[in-house]
């Protein structure tokens, strides 16, 4: 079986492994996040994945593309609610992911994003389904909630850059703001 794994950073990328250990072979990684906000961000965060997959030997594909004024287009103004911004998100990497899947000839596709407590669990279910059915392979769906704090715990032993929010600049508001 081959799996394109889209990869938002390292520390899920180490719960994922864990999780997906002895029942899939090495995932071909997928570099593809346009959401992830400001600029220093994007690049900590694709370079210590870039560190992570190279000591891993996995092979890593990246679609490298900042994306903050075409996130922000893609939200039509609409800033202030949570469900729409991480809704369009969620489409707009998985999409982007079962579209790579596809042209790959890939057997499924998946995401690390499964792996964090913090996400819309069955929103991103849903929309690789539907993606699925969409472009014709199969999306990998695991609940791998069990293995964030494990990977997390991997990540810091390993010295990987472990970020503070979700990725887009709303993100890094919430976490921050008073």
């Amino acid at each position: 079986m081959r799996l394109l794994l889209h990869t938002c950073c390292g520390p899920c990328l180490a719960g994922c492994l864990r999780g997906l250990e002895g029942e899939v072979p090495a995932p071909l990684l997928f570099w593809y996040n346009p959401n992830i906000h400001p600029w220093t961000e994007y690049r900590s965060r694709r370079d210590c994945l870039e560190a992570f997959a190279k000591e891993k030997k996995l092979e890593l594909l990246k679609a490298d593309e900042y994306g903050l004024r075409g996130f922000l287009r893609g939200l039509e103004n609409d800033y202030e609610s949570g469900d729409r911004r991480c809704g369009y998100c969620y489409r707009l990497r998985l999409e982007r992911t079962a579209e790579t899947a596809r042209d790959l000839g890939c057997d499924c596709f998946s995401t690390t994003l499964l792996t964090s407590p913090y996400q819309r669990h069955w929103e991103i279910k849903k929309t690789g389904e539907e993606l699925a059915a969409r472009f014709g392979v199969a999306f990998f769906y695991r609940d791998l909630r069990p293995f964030f704090q494990a990977g997390r715990q991997s990540a810091r032993q390993g010295g990987l850059y472990m970020q503070k929010y979700c990725g887009c600049v709303f993100s890094e508001e919430e976490r921050y703001a008073p």
